[in-house]
């Protein structure tokens, strides 16, 4: 099944072309770097609370911030 996959990409790559791939140690422009600073200050004003059972949810570190609901 993995072989006939491959083949069936392979023949999608040969019409579309490969994917398009960059070097990972470009600098970065400074878009990206507002952009950055931007997403990881909008990280910070949440938490990751755990259930018993293992799952997950994100609530506002500040409970009386209703700005973003």
């Amino acid at each position: 099944m993995t072989q006939r996959f491959m083949r069936a990409t392979g023949k999608l790559r040969i019409i579309f072309g490969p994917a398009h791939s960059s070097s990972l140690d470009h600098e970065m422009t400074e878009e990206n770097k507002r952009l950055l600073v931007r997403r990881q200050a909008e990280a910070q004003q949440w938490e990751t609370v755990r259930r018993p059972d293992g799952s997950t949810y994100v609530v506002p570190k500040n409970p009386d911030d209703k700005s973003l609901r």
